[in-house]
């Protein structure tokens, strides 16, 4: 008997040619949900497993492919994928090669659009507290929008029609395609760096969720919230929703409401200020009419009416003080002398020249010391007798105790 013996290669080369060959597995739609998603950042690729209730195949979506996807794959999303059905040879598994592949019930955009918006409010980038005030009055208004179309000459048309007064800086950049997020993001970070405006609106007319699409941006989104100027987001028409719109600082349904939104109207501030001027001229015509009546009363009471009176009745009070004044100050100076002339004559009785006059007298020796004691004069010195009109110069020629005032020894 011949056998005919295949190697391991030879089998899968020919059930991959089997395969290969076969135009029903060229194009295949498949239905299933995700599981084993393997995201392959250095290459690109994406790996996975497709599987019912029944049965599980494998799954590769090359890097080439994987770039288009618009939403995030994970594990559990249920999914319809087109792609062809082949054998990898090395292994002899057969898998599908994804060349597209779709959220099952709902669209990729408005998938990944809800799983970004998601991951986004998470970590509170759509907050009100992030929220920053417009200016009242803004000097500078910065526009980021197409330069072809007509968004930006209505924004111009409407800022100059009611306020005249800011100055518009223009940044053209795309809106839509590649690059637009990334040339968004540029201006922003240019009009913050340089400080050109007051406030920024972001802008471009309305279009489908593909046009759209640049303004869900993640980084565009990032922009928006750490800008320092005041943003408003005004893309598309009033029904049209994109995360620009949630993470800037007012939303305008229209690019046109958003020029009405950042700068007042100069009509109706003069018609305010006219009032207000009106109301207060009317105020203080009250205010004056008030005052003049109460005036008018004081006028009529005694005070006012008859100061003439009261002014003499001040005076005749003031005198009286004056008088009361005078003599107290008499009768303290009074005391005063008396005081005086009572210590004067307590001094005098207490005065050795008192003393002197009534027949005593005083001897002082050389250093003009008082002398009190025997023990301070001896014969020979010289001594000065004070008398009450002079002094006598004497020698000592001799000392005696017991002497009295008789002159006995």
């Amino acid at each position: 008997m011949n056998i005919n013996v295949l190697t391991v290669s030879q089998i899968n080369f020919y059930v991959k040619s089997l395969v290969d060959a076969d135009l029903n597995l060229e194009n295949v739609f498949l239905t299933g949900e995700i599981s084993n998603f393997t995201d392959h950042y250095q290459s690109g690729h994406f790996y996975f497993l497709l599987k019912d209730d029944k049965s599980v195949v494998r799954a590769v979506m090359f890097a080439a492919f994987a770039r288009r996807v618009r939403f995030r794959l994970q594990n559990g999303a249920k999914v319809i994928v087109r792609g062809r059905v082949g054998v990898y040879e090395a292994s002899g598994v057969y898998q599908v090669y994804v060349e597209d592949i779709q959220p099952d019930g709902v669209g990729a955009l408005s998938l990944a659009f809800e799983q970004l918006k998601t991951k986004l409010s998470k970590e509170g980038l759509f907050d009100e507290k992030n929220k920053k005030a417009l200016p009242q009055y803004p000097q500078r208004v910065g526009v980021v929008t197409s330069e072809t179309g007509a968004v930006f000459w209505d924004i111009q048309n409407v800022m100059k029609r009611r306020f005249p007064l800011a100055e518009i800086i223009f940044c053209p950049v795309l809106v839509q395609g590649e690059g637009a997020a990334e040339q968004i993001v540029q201006a922003i970070e240019r009009f913050n760096d340089e400080n050109l405006c007051d406030v920024l609106i972001v802008a471009r007319g309305g279009g489908s969720a593909e046009n759209l699409w640049a303004f869900n941006n993640e980084s565009l989104v990032r922009s928006v919230v750490a800008s320092r100027i005041p943003i408003i987001s005004a893309v598309g028409h009033e029904t049209d929703f994109t995360l620009c719109d949630f993470a800037a600082d007012l939303r305008a349904p229209t690019p046109s409401a958003a020029a009405e939104l950042v700068v007042p109207d100069t009509q109706k501030l003069i018609s305010d200020i006219e009032y207000w001027t009106s109301y207060m001229k009317s105020l203080m015509q009250c205010r004056v009419g008030d005052c003049r009546k109460k005036l008018d009363g004081l006028t009529k009471q005694g005070a006012l009416s008859s100061h003439g009176r009261m002014l003499n009745d001040r005076k005749m009070i003031l005198d009286a003080l004056l008088m009361a004044l005078r003599l107290n100050f008499k009768e303290i100076i009074s005391g005063c002398k008396e005081e005086f002339f009572l210590s004067v004559s307590k001094l005098e009785a207490l005065s050795p020249l008192k003393l002197l006059s009534s027949g005593y007298c005083v001897a002082v020796n050389s250093a003009n010391s008082v002398i009190s004691h025997l023990d301070q004069v001896k014969n020979g010195d010289k001594i000065s007798i004070i008398v009450s009109d002079g002094k006598i110069e004497c020698d000592v020629t001799g000392v005696s105790l017991g002497g009295g005032v008789d002159g006995e020894e």
